[in-house]
């Protein structure tokens, strides 16, 4: 089997097994740093896996292009040539050619539909950015811009400079200490480039909704980046007093799309969490467990490469 082929299958079986099991080991959120970086390595070695099979693929192409039957990949070639030629009749030679039009104008306008989105995401936070900047006022000693509006809100957009958006209403529902979580909390979505990783996520769901690896993986990613934010603040200001901040913000207005808000992602199971941290040893299970799987899926595709090119130099020494 070719190297190509064999990060495909490989791509395949994580695509399919993987959202499965990482969502089970990541759902309590015992450790969501780790859970982050496996969910990432997992969508990360498909994506790298697509990208070095179509080149390796490439390159076997090339090599048996005037070594036709030497390889399973060049009998391929070889008859593909035949029916591209014409020699196996005009209605495969038009078929292939539309197959591979079709094939290349899918390719274009996926990464074309991707980079669309990732700009589109860009200029609209940064256009919420620079818009909350010059509607909100700025309070002494406060690290956020103020809107008055009725509705308690607290969220994040990146821009430049970034900001970090508080209504009225919320500060008016928030004592010091909560509210000071709450910016905690927003300080570590925008330290973290947590939009960065929501925005290619939620890019890679979007143009291809029918992948569960990407679609729950943006689900996933976005809440395990709220329980990443929770954790810093709880660092500084205590676990109990983010709990309250967050229940406080419950059930307030959506945010604006493309923000990153104390209340827009599994606010139950995260106060859950908060008020019930897990056990020492579940936790270190968990890191365990998720270190163990990042790391398979971090190298996965290049123990894929490496072992299916040692076979293919092995029976091509046996051969010969």
């Amino acid at each position: 089997m070719s190297v190509a082929s064999c990060l495909l299958l490989y791509s395949f079986v994580v695509a399919v097994l993987g959202p499965r099991l990482l969502a089970r080991l990541t759902h309590a959120g015992l450790a969501p740093r780790l859970g982050l970086a496996a969910w990432l390595a997992a969508i990360g070695s498909v994506v790298a896996s697509w990208a070095a099979a179509a080149v390796f693929l490439l390159a076997e192409l090339l090599d048996d292009w005037n070594q036709p039957g030497r390889t399973v990949i060049g009998a391929c070639f070889d008859a593909l040539g035949a029916v591209a030629s014409g020699r196996a009749g005009l209605l495969l030679q038009i078929g292939l050619l539309l197959l591979t039009a079709l094939a290349a104008v899918a390719l274009v306008v996926l990464v074309w539909r991707l980079g669309r989105s990732l700009l589109r995401a860009r200029a609209r936070t940064f256009e919420h950015a620079r818009m909350a900047r010059l509607a909100g006022r700025h309070v002494a000693g406060l690290d956020a811009v103020v809107l008055d509006a009725p509705e308690r809100a607290a969220y994040c957009v990146a821009g430049r400079p970034h900001a970090i958006v508080v209504t009225s209403a919320a500060v008016a529902a928030l004592d010091e200490r909560h509210l000071d979580a709450v910016l905690a909390h927003e300080r570590a979505h925008l330290a973290g480039r947590h939009h960065l990783l929501l925005a290619v996520t939620r890019g890679l769901a979007t143009i291809l909704p029918r992948i569960e690896l990407f679609t729950t993986g943006a689900a996933e990613v976005a809440r395990l980046l709220e329980m990443c934010a929770d954790d810093a603040a709880a660092r500084s200001h205590g676990s109990r007093t983010v709990l309250r901040a967050l229940l406080a913000l419950s059930g307030a207005a959506p945010i604006p799309t493309g923000a990153l808000g104390a209340t827009s992602v599994g606010v139950l199971a995260r106060a859950e969490r908060l008020a019930a941290p897990p056990q020492r040893a579940d936790r270190v299970r968990a890191r365990l467990l998720l270190t163990a799987v990042a790391v398979v899926v971090t190298v996965g595709p290049l123990l894929t490469g490496a072992l299916a090119a040692t076979g293919l130099a092995f029976c091509g020494s046996m051969a010969s």
